[in-house]
């Protein structure tokens, strides 16, 4: 038999031409987003104003099962697509496991991550009604760098409202970001007034990915040529990544595999829902009995220490409100290095699935991820985003499991981005200077409390 290769490419033919709904299959939707004015289903004309109206129209379609790809788009994703699918060898030699390790790479290109994914539909249909700009939000700086890219190509202005611990973490973003043409702004700022608010509540606050959408979402209702930009958590964003999962099972129906466990860091989920979409698709369908193994911040843990309620989306309190796993919209998380996995809440399809049993989650402290991540920069010789390390952790565990049980079982794990941004926190790591956060359960009822009062929601 023919040994599997290090690396696995697609060919730009076999490249996916539509993207792949995973809420077409699901038995249960997940519950509408809601008003938060009238507490009644939001409509498709209550969004035009914040969102585009394309992505709105994908937003709210949860029974067309694939939707093609626009050629100007497909040939944006030819630009740094296909992504390779990776058999992990040395890191199954260092485990000394039975278990065959896989993983689909998306740090190849200069945001660093998959983000591009989603950001090219979004700047090409923000130009396509012709608006002049777009505001967003962006955590360890991943998305930020993304749109800014997808706006440069496609001719659309940019404001970026980025996460001030991170801002102050990782100052070349700043560099890259304005490099392609974009503005930069730490969050929260006193250029919006839901900054101003926050700050008058605490000058000092490192900010929040609830914040940065606040002020994201307030700049560009100023303008009627602008409209806002999310990088996760939207049912539109995990549209547009099912192009990784795509990919992923392609690669492996060559090599002849199917992944037994699919492994996902999670923060809002944009990754972990493009990762597992077809195969999700495969268990919903009764023919597989995969598991998917949602990991995030022991900080930050929405799946894992969460309620299943409807909240804001933001910090504010100005988005629709979405039925997900939240810690609170108004929950300052830690300023630990989990920088893109540092959003209060989690994607309303994750968490449906999630709350249906068709996902698991764990959390880890950030020490242990960033020791997955020396053991798997050393032996892989790629250095992991710490986002991206999370999975690299969940993953690790699966094949010790395999290790003790002696089952050679196939893990799939998404490695989302590159860390080139992060050396201040390997450097705080290698010199033993990391700590752990662990919120306590006072810390999370405080977010709790703030959640919106209305029936159904569990406080």
């Amino acid at each position: 038999m023919a040994r599997i290769p290090y690396k696995t490419y697609l060919s730009e033919s076999e490249l996916p031409k539509q993207w792949y709904n995973l809420r077409a299959d699901m038995k249960e939707k997940h519950d509408p987003f809601l008003n938060p004015g009238t507490l009644k289903r939001l409509t498709a004309e209550e969004m035009y104003p914040i969102f585009c109206e394309e992505l709105v129209k994908l937003e709210m379609d949860d029974t067309t099962e694939y939707f093609d790809i626009p050629e100007e788009v497909q040939e944006y994703y030819r630009t740094f697509r296909p992504s390779p699918l990776v058999r992990a060898y040395n890191l199954e030699k260092a485990l000394d496991t039975p278990a065959k390790i896989y993983f689909k790479f998306e740090g190849n290109n200069t945001s660093g991550s998959h983000k591009l994914n989603a950001a090219a539909p979004m700047a090409y249909y923000a130009k396509k009604q012709g608006l002049k700009s777009l505001t967003t939000e962006t955590g360890a700086g991943q998305w930020g760098t993304a749109l800014s890219m997808a706006c440069a190509y496609f001719g659309i202005d940019l404001t970026v409202y980025m996460v001030k611990v991170s801002y102050e973490q990782k100052p070349f973003r700043k560099g890259v970001i304005e490099t392609y043409g974009a503005k930069i702004i730490p969050s929260p700022s006193d250029t919006t007034e839901a900054g101003r608010a926050i700050l008058a509540k605490d000058p000092n606050t490192g900010g929040s990915l609830g914040c940065a959408i606040s002020e994201a979402i307030e700049a560009s209702l100023r303008d009627k040529d602008c409209r806002y930009a999310l990088g996760s958590v939207l049912n539109q964003v995990l549209l547009f990544q099912s192009v990784i999962g795509l990919e992923s099972k392609i690669a492996l129906e060559k090599l002849g595999e199917y992944p037994d466990v699919v492994v996902g860091c999670a923060g809002g989920g944009s990754n972990l829902g493009g990762l597992i979409a077809p195969f999700m698709k495969d268990k919903l369908q009764g023919k597989v009995n995969t598991r998917f193994v949602a990991v995030e911040p022991a900080s930050c843990p929405s799946f894992t220490r969460g309620k299943y309620a409807y909240d804001f989306c933001d910090t504010a309190r100005i988005t629709p409100l979405a039925k997900m796993y939240t810690l609170g919209s108004n929950f300052i998380p830690s300023p630990n290095h989990a920088g893109g996995l540092r959003y209060h809440g989690m994607s309303p399809v994750l968490s449906k699935l999630y709350h249906d049993g068709y996902m698991e989650a764990i959390s880890a402290e950030q020490t242990k991820v960033f020791e997955a991540a020396v053991k798997f920069a050393q032996v892989e010789q790629i250095l992991p985003a710490p986002e991206s390390a999370h999975a690299i952790y969940g993953a690790i565990q699966e094949a010790l499991k395999c290790k003790e049980s002696g089952e050679a079982k196939t893990i799939l794990f998404g490695l989302t981005g590159t860390g080139y941004f992060d050396l201040k926190a390997y450097m705080q790591y290698n010199e033993g200077a990391m700590d752990d956060y662990i919120p306590t359960d006072e810390d999370l009822q405080k977010g709790f409390e703030g959640l919106p009062k209305i029936d159904g929601n569990v406080i």
